[in-house]
């Protein structure tokens, strides 16, 4: 197999490669083998598309209509670095018939810009903004599989796991928050064979630093009028702002999550309630804990009667919970990284945890969105969820449900019932 970023090995003959690459596609479609010369970057995200149905045949959904897209666009933190996209990728792509694409971290597409009878073509695609170009939704493809590996990728030709964007080759890298490294989405090129060079990948990836060194200069860190509290698929949280970000243990950050859902405060009972599986801890225990967190946040700690944040606490929970009630479902998975603080066995938390999860588990099954489905059970916390399994079963085309059904069937004879399941059958 050939090297990881390199498509085309110097003397190769692009027509030739094609038709290897093309037979090779075919042979996997037909039967799961890999044959040379595909990469084996390209091979992983094959297995990776089939083990989530996702067809070779497939077709983008467009899932943000004009005026969520625009009200997500507005507020996506890559929105501050579109000037450097343009800049950088814009004059390139006008001239060489190339298209830059920007996507969030969920492969949903946000811009989508360049030469006008390039952008005539990606659209009759679906290569258009708020379009899902997810590996869980379209395959292999550029910048579907940067963010979903989060490393930069360049894809030619067939290795594209879509049929339609054989004729295609493009190149992305993901941007990252320079603060946190949270993955925010990526930017593309996409165009012609003429991209099949190393470096149109390098070129891809100095645009992605770019990026993120503009972001660290406009945004170098909170300052003390906020702060932001990172819970989410982690059990320990992360407290930004004010000074270094700070990595809490696991009863602060249990503290810290319950005065940010709760800025208005809570009373030293009300805390010890939301904390204490054991109703007789002592008060002083908890006045203990505290005595701990000021010494570790100093004049960050939380202030006391009632206990609440110093400053405005913005945590990645509370964000979720504000898109969801939008119905801005794709802005609120962006930003879903897990469960809240998924070991904690606090009484607040577990009610908490559990709200979030069904309100994001309610909203994803509500879409009816295959590739919605597909990211929730193909996550840690959503490969045993019955609901939407079933959910994804019902959604799917009916040559592609036997494998969602099989596992429907497994949770059921596993869980016995456990868990609620939709009391409506899914025909095979």
């Amino acid at each position: 197999m050939a090297g990881p970023s390199v498509t085309l090995p110097g003397g190769t003959d692009p027509l030739e490669r094609i038709r290897e690459l093309r037979r090779a596609h075919a042979a996997f479609t037909r039967d799961g083998r890999v044959e040379a010369p595909v990469r084996a970057v390209i091979a992983k995200s094959w297995r990776r598309c089939a083990r989530a149905r996702v067809s070779p045949e497939c077709a983008p959904r467009v899932e943000l209509a004009e005026a969520e897209l625009r009200s997500y666009r507005e507020q996506h933190p890559l929105a501050r670095v579109l000037p450097v996209f343009r800049d950088l990728v814009g004059a390139f792509a006008a001239h060489g018939a190339h298209l830059l694409a920007v996507c969030d971290a969920r492969g949903s597409l946000l811009w989508v810009e360049g030469e006008p009878a390039t952008l005539r073509r990606a659209e009759r695609l679906g290569f258009v903004p708020g379009a899902r170009w997810a590996e869980t939704a379209m395959g292999t493809n550029a910048p579907g599989t940067a963010v979903a590996v989060g490393a930069p990728v360049q894809v030619f030709g067939a290795e594209h796991f879509s049929r339609r964007m054989h004729p295609w080759t493009c190149a992305a890298a993901p941007v990252r928050d320079p603060r946190t490294g949270r993955l925010l989405g990526a930017v593309d090129i996409t165009g012609g064979d003429g991209l099949a060079h190393p470096r149109s990948l390098a070129f891809v990836q100095a645009v992605a630093r770019a990026a993120e060194a503009e972001l660290a200069l406009r945004d170098p860190g909170p300052t003390v009028a906020g702060e932001s509290l990172r819970a989410l698929g982690q059990d320990e949280a992360l407290l930004l702002g004010g000074g270094p970000g700070i990595r809490l243990g696991r009863r602060h950050s249990e503290i810290m999550a319950l005065l940010a859902h709760r800025p208005e405060g809570l009373s030293g009972e009300e805390l010890a309630v939301a904390l204490y599986e054991d109703e007789s801890v002592s008060p002083v225990t908890l006045r203990a804990e505290l005595s701990r967190l000021r010494g570790l946040l100093g004049p960050r700690a939380p202030l006391s009667r009632p206990y609440r944040t110093a400053v405005p606490l913005d945590a990645d929970f509370t964000a979720v919970t504000r898109h969801l009630a939008a119905g801005a479902i794709s802005a609120a998975l962006g930003r879903y990284a897990g469960p809240l603080l998924p070991s904690s066995t606090a009484p607040g938390i577990v009610r908490l945890r559990r709200r979030i999860e069904d309100q994001a588990r309610a909203a994803v099954i509500a879409r009816a969105d295959p590739g919605m489905l597909a990211d929730w059970v193909c996550s840690p916390w959503g490969a045993d969820d019955p609901q939407v399994w079933r959910a994804l079963a019902a959604a799917l085309p009916p040559d592609s449900r036997p494998a969602a059904l099989a596992r429907v069937r497994a949770l059921d004879r596993e869980l016995g019932g456990g868990r609620a399941t939709s009391s409506q059958p899914v025909r095979s």
